[in-house]
């Protein structure tokens, strides 16, 4: 065997490491419900830092202004009636989602509000920051058998950040949305304007008022925003997050079978979704196949999980919340370079376990260069030894 071959082989590898070499991925985190069924872990029960505003144009405003206000029909008239193809497809402004948004509006609340976060400044740098949405997507994966998922994260200054990436297939299903799937989701835009006592004007789905909240899973403190349907002026305590309403539509149901699998599947996403934020009520509006509103059903947040719970194929909220925070736990340990130009992309397909690889800068970085400048100036700056006369 030639010796001089064998030594530039080396050679070779040698030249081919990477001088900043990426770190190696982890180990991959199993999915099976079976694996989660403990005991309910730790959730602090979560509280309103502040809230913001994306306008008609998707414009960021610190305030409230785009809140609306809970309304529903009376009780004692006729049932609701509610047209929901009314201004369909002509009174309709859908958001652009070609426009990947990422954290940005979350981080421009955080920039705002950083140095007076309840914790301390210290809070932060211990904290997952993410959206609501992001972690109801965690909740239902031990359930989910049909959509896969991939969350980007970084850690930047000690906190651990997350932002969802649009798998290729869930772009491809976007992309060729039928449009009866179009129409209804314009029917649960306009279910909200009726219940909220507006539904004159058009149907602008980039308006949205988002609650920022802080919680605690297990041991991992978290800062989450997510958007809020409306505001009950009736309701018990007019503290936020309690006195918020999850509104949402659903076909008429006929028989103990559409039922049973309307409580295994959109109820387990209903509870995810409002159970984090601590929303107590969903309203459900729902719909004959003429896209009329002919009944409301008020499913309490806590009480979910009643409907399945004798159901040898439904969900349990402790395998829901167990596998988040093994998530978190696992994301946690394996991000572990503080740099926001590095990613860890978390993918998920139903049937396998989640897996990690990692990337460095586009397209997968998500972490402004803006926020983190601006973080960058606010740290203490050593102090200056003063110059010569």
């Amino acid at each position: 065997m030639d010796p001089r071959g064998t030594k530039r082989g080396a050679e070779k590898t040698e030249v081919a490491e990477p001088r900043n070499k990426l770190p190696r991925p982890a180990p991959s985190l199993p999915t099976d419900p079976a694996l989660y069924s403990g005991p309910f872990p730790f959730y602090r029960r979560p509280s309103e830092l502040g809230c913001f505003s994306l306008d008609a144009q998707r414009q960021y405003h610190g305030d409230a202004r785009a809140l609306r206000y809970y309304s529903p029909p009376p009780t004692n008239g006729p049932g609701p009636n509610f047209d929901l193809r009314d201004g369909y497809p002509d009174r309709y402004q859908p958001r652009d989602e070609e426009v990947q948004e990422r954290l940005d509006h979350l981080l421009c609340w955080l920039l705002e509000h950083r140095g007076r976060l309840e914790g301390g400044p210290g809070w932060l740098a211990e904290a997952i920051v993410t959206w609501r949405g992001h972690l109801t997507k965690l909740l239902t994966t031990p359930y989910e058998r049909q959509e896969g998922w991939q969350l980007a994260a970084s850690r930047f200054q000690g906190t651990l950040y997350l932002s969802e990436v649009e798998t290729p297939n869930a772009r491809a299903q976007r992309l060729a949305r039928p449009p009866l799937l179009r129409e209804l989701m314009y029917m649960g835009y306009k279910f909200e304007q009726y219940m909220c006592a507006d539904p004159s004007g058009e149907v602008n789905t980039n308006v949205a008022f988002c609650s920022v909240l802080r919680s605690r899973l297990g041991s991992h403190p978290l800062l989450f925003s997510g958007e809020v349907d409306c505001t009950d002026p009736q309701a018990p305590s007019t503290q936020p997050p309690t006195c918020y309403v999850e509104l949402k539509t659903s076909k008429e149901m006929h028989s103990p079978g559409q039922w049973r699998s309307f409580y295994r599947h959109k109820l387990l996403k209903w509870w995810a979704q409002s159970f984090l934020p601590g929303v107590p009520n969903v309203v459900a509006g729902f719909r004959n196949p003429d896209g009329f509103v002919s009944s409301l059903k008020t499913f309490p947040t806590m009480k979910m999980f009643e409907y399945v719970r004798n159901d040898r194929d439904g969900w349990n909220p402790s395998v829901c919340m167990n596998f988040c925070a093994a998530f978190l736990s696992f994301a946690q340990s394996t991000v572990v370079q503080d740099d926001p130009r590095l990613v860890h992309l978390f993918s998920w397909e139903p049937g396998g376990p989640v897996t990690v690889s990692v990337h460095q800068d586009a397209p997968y970085a998500f972490l402004p260069i803006w926020y983190v400048e601006a973080m960058t100036q606010d740290l203490p700056s050593p102090p200056k030894t003063p110059s010569p006369k």
